[in-house]
């Protein structure tokens, strides 16, 4: 499966980047997370979720769905609003149709 675009390291902290580790893995070992770390994104699809994870002086959010044989990271953003934003929920559909599209083929 190709798909394009550039992937890129967020600018986390290390602290930040190794608790993101930490939960991603405890997802693909098949462990449930709950609020206050993740949080279901049905605006974004079935499956879909947000992690949540605090920095030195931001927030994260990482989109994730969790599919039977992968978590799929959909988007990592700097959180700056309550609300999140419509274009990054539509961008976050957009991609994992075409994920799925990817995976069909």
């Amino acid at each position: 499966m190709v798909l394009r675009g550039e992937i890129k390291t967020p600018p986390m902290s290390e602290a930040a980047r190794r608790e993101t580790g930490f939960l991603l893995r405890r997802l693909q070992q098949g462990d449930s997370i709950g609020l206050p770390h993740s949080r279901p994104m049905p605006d974004i699809g079935p499956r879909c979720h947000e992690l949540r994870v605090n920095d030195l002086n931001k927030t994260w959010r990482v989109i994730y769905r969790i599919d039977d044989d992968a978590i799929v990271v959909v988007e990592v953003f700097e959180k700056k609003t309550r609300a999140t934003p419509p274009r990054l929920l539509a961008d976050c559909r957009r991609r994992l149709r075409l994920y799925d599209q990817a995976a069909a083929d």
